[in-house]
């Protein structure tokens, strides 16, 4: 049995910096995904307590939620860190049908999309892929048409093997 399983606590959790709209984003990702929820939210507390919350009262210093069982935490932390595609989460979908129901939720910058990628308009980096992804690029051919691709289209890969 996994630790998840046995109700251990998540070895490891990635955690999102956002400048702001942390908890908009959250809510966002609980409605897009299943199994998830909003595990607890705490907020910048009175910023006359101390200087480095200044305009940040009421603004989230930290959050967890789930989503599809995988625990992330987030901050509305202000503009001195991005987010970027040099990290992003891979979203694993049974079929075509799925693929398409994620790339419509998430999929918000249309220069951001290649090869399953997209960015959402929280600026976070998602890869819409297939499950069973290596059984789609075993040839030369599956695997250019998959560069080409935007969106994953799993037919045309299956036409190409």
């Amino acid at each position: 049995m996994s630790d998840a399983a046995a109700g251990a606590p998540q070895l490891i959790s990635p955690f999102l910096w956002f400048h702001d709209g942390a908890e908009e984003a959250l809510r966002y990702y609980v409605d897009v995904f299943p199994d998830s929820e909003i595990e607890e939210i705490q907020r910048y507390p009175d910023e006359s307590l101390d200087p480095h919350y200044a305009g940040m009262a009421g603004k989230v210093i930290s959050a967890w939620v789930r989503l599809g069982g995988v625990r992330f935490g987030a901050l509305d932390g202000g503009p001195a860190f991005t987010l970027s595609e040099a990290v992003s989460f891979v979203v694993a979908c049974r079929d075509q049908e799925e693929i398409d129901r994620y790339w419509a939720a998430l999929s918000h910058v249309p220069e951001a999309e290649q090869c399953g990628w997209c960015k959402d308009r929280f600026g976070v980096s998602w890869q819409i892929i297939p499950a069973d992804m290596g059984r789609l690029l075993q040839s030369p051919a599956q695997i250019q048409a998959m560069m080409a691709m935007r969106k994953i289209e799993v037919a045309a890969l299956e036409a190409l093997a």
